[in-house]
């Protein structure tokens, strides 16, 4: 673990507005460990500026 920079585990992020919830990240888990590079992939609208923000 000493080497592990950034964890997530079971990241959800979910918007609330009148009436309705819209999940937008479900479920995301990633280890970012010391001199790695990660990069999110997807289509638009698929989640990974809201999973960066998050």
């Amino acid at each position: 673990m000493e080497n592990t920079l950034l964890e997530f585990k079971n990241l959800v992020t979910e918007f609330h507005t009148e009436g309705t919830t819209v999940k937008a990240v479900n479920d995301v888990s990633f280890t970012l460990n010391k001199g790695e590079t990660i990069g999110i992939v997807g289509e638009s609208g698929s989640g990974k500026s809201v999973t960066a923000l998050s």
